[in-house]
């Protein structure tokens, strides 16, 4: 019987919710919405166009589909838009900051949240690194590869699963970006609408030279 207390006891601990009380009421957050509809657009192309358009696509288009590639962003963005709309949904109901962790956390409870906040946070360290060593990978080609060629001669990294040699640009990059999302949200919103109008003219400027120009 004791036992049996007690597992109940801890499943209702594993699966406790967090309800809306005094300082989680919707209305009454402490964070100002400084972002307008415009910020978030800009954050959403940002996040959805990032480097791995650089680094994935011509490797996808060359080797994988072909000339299909189209197709097949067309079908990841079809599969996005679901995801966009269970999101939708989710901050609709639970207007509160913490993505998917506290809207898991309010509607099945704090165990599966748990593991969800831990994944994202894995997700966005992976999302991070990878895209810190693409930018840096992409201006060390530009340069000459000087880092590269330097640091493999003199701080070579022989470990299967680490890189050729310690990235000093990449961990430089992530810094600044991290002290300018510190600086404020709104001011770093506006360096992301910058780079992002960066990314969509570069993008454009490849597709349009596209309809132009062909191998003969």
């Amino acid at each position: 019987m004791r036992n049996s207390l007690s597992n109940h006891t801890l499943y209702q601990t594993l699966c406790r919710k967090k309800t809306f009380t005094e300082d989680v009421e919707p209305g009454k957050e402490k964070l100002k919405r400084v972002l307008n509809i415009f910020d978030l657009t800009a954050l959403g192309i940002g996040a959805t166009l990032g480097c791995g358009v650089y680094v994935l696509a011509g490797t996808v288009a060359k080797s994988i589909a072909g000339p299909a590639v189209v197709l097949s962003f067309i079908v990841a963005a079809i599969v996005s838009s679901f995801s966009g709309v269970c999101y939708a949904e989710f901050a609709g109901r639970v207007p509160k900051a913490g993505s998917a962790y506290i809207y898991s956390y309010v509607t099945v409870g704090e165990f599966i949240a748990f593991f969800i906040g831990w994944t994202l946070y894995i997700e966005h360290t992976i999302g991070t690194a990878s895209v810190a060593k693409a930018m840096t990978n992409y201006l060390d080609a530009l340069l000459g590869d000087p880092q590269k060629r330097y640091f493999k001669k003199h701080f070579p990294m022989h470990v299967d699963f680490l890189g050729e040699y310690p990235d000093f640009a990449s961990f430089f990059f992530v810094m600044f970006i991290a002290l300018i999302v510190a600086w404020g949200v709104k001011k770093s919103s506006t360096l992301n609408k910058a780079f992002t109008l960066l990314n969509l003219l570069t993008l454009g400027t490849v597709v349009v030279s596209g309809f132009f120009l062909e191998k003969e």
